[in-house]
């Protein structure tokens, strides 16, 4: 009898949609997309990808693609994983998509993984879709993944700039993790654990829901000082003075939100200003030849940026209602504006 092959559906074709998928495939994976119309024409041919890693161009195919979302319920599969942004998520499209998805996946076997990111995110989505609790985890790509068409980013030895150009995508695998899950829903969490590290060539590991939300939900305090400094390197950012320590107690503040525990609060006690900026400069030297600094800006312009707002004024919403001032956060808001 022949062994069974995950089949996974990805709702979304972005960076870390086929970032995604091209990793799950290396793992044995069938792979199908679901894509917006305009998406179909990219997908038709194979996908080139960029990795820092190794600087070689890699080829992705063997792909499936659909543009119409009812098609769901015409296939099973084993994995949904959304890619798309919160902001597309809970608008009337993205809502009416996360109900087409309730409908397919209810009573099934079907395990998500929500890869939007947004304050409490997952009860609205089980709520919307109906979905199952057990059914449902959170997950990020850790992978730092761009297009070269979009953007063009500082170029850093030894990166190979002839092939850099002939890349759909250009990929860092350079932390720990590539891929990451909290463990909302555990058997969710560890089974595609074990499917993704079949890859061989990136690691995803499973945290608990509060360390998780706790690791994610302050680094967007964090990125709106930056904009607001003009993104400099992580390398020496803590002589940026007073925003730099505005941004550090907005990160505490959001730290200390109840919905982050204990956890939180051992976070809080431990942040400082030094503390923050030589973690990150870590990461910022361990990305490289990826211009860390220079990804951000790009990644977190524009739609994105507008996405992180929101979900630090839901932040300040949510602390103010359990008698916080937050205060730092507040003004960090403001000032972004």
């Amino acid at each position: 009898m022949c062994e069974h092959q995950p089949h996974v559906l990805i709702i979304g074709a972005g960076s870390m949609g086929i970032i995604t998928g091209y990793h799950l495939s290396l793992a044995g994976a069938s792979v199908a997309f679901l894509v917006r119309p305009h998406r179909a024409d990219a997908l038709s041919r194979p996908q080139i990808l960029y990795s820092y890693n190794d600087n070689t161009l890699k080829e992705y195919m063997g792909y499936t693609f659909f543009t119409d979302p009812s098609e769901m319920a015409s296939a099973s599969y084993d994995y949904i994983v959304i890619t798309l942004d919160a902001a597309s998520l809970r608008n009337d499209v993205g809502q009416r998509l996360v109900k087409t998805i309730g409908d397919a996946a209810r009573g099934t076997n079907t395990k998500v993984i929500l890869g939007s990111v947004f304050l409490d995110l997952r009860r609205w989505f089980l709520l919307v879709s109906g979905l199952a609790d057990e059914q449902v985890t959170n997950g990020y790509l850790a992978i730092h993944a761009y297009s070269p068409q979009a953007v063009t980013l500082p170029l850093h030895v030894p990166t190979d700039s002839v092939l850099l150009a002939k890349s759909d995508l250009a990929y860092a695998d350079r932390l720990p993790q590539g891929f990451s899950l909290d463990d909302s829903a555990p058997e969710v969490a560890n089974a595609f654990m074990a499917l993704y590290n079949g890859c061989g060539v990136s690691r995803c590991t499973v945290t608990s829901a509060v360390e998780f939300s706790v690791a994610v939900n302050p680094i967007f305090a964090v990125f709106a000082a930056c904009a607001l400094m003009d993104w400099p390197a992580f390398q020496g950012i803590s002589k940026n003075g007073e925003l730099w320590s505005l941004a550090v107690k907005a990160v505490r503040e959001i730290q200390g939100l109840g919905m982050h525990g204990e956890p939180g609060k051992l976070a809080m006690s431990m942040t400082t200003e030094e503390g923050v900026a030589k973690q990150l400069a870590d990461v910022e030297r361990d990305m490289r030849p990826l211009d860390f600094q220079a990804f951000n800006q790009f990644h977190h312009g524009g739609k994105v940026n507008k996405q992180d707002r929101e979900l630090l004024e839901a932040c300040v919403e949510y602390g103010e209602a359990e008698g916080m001032k937050m205060e730092a956060l507040k003004k960090l808001v403001a000032l972004s504006g």
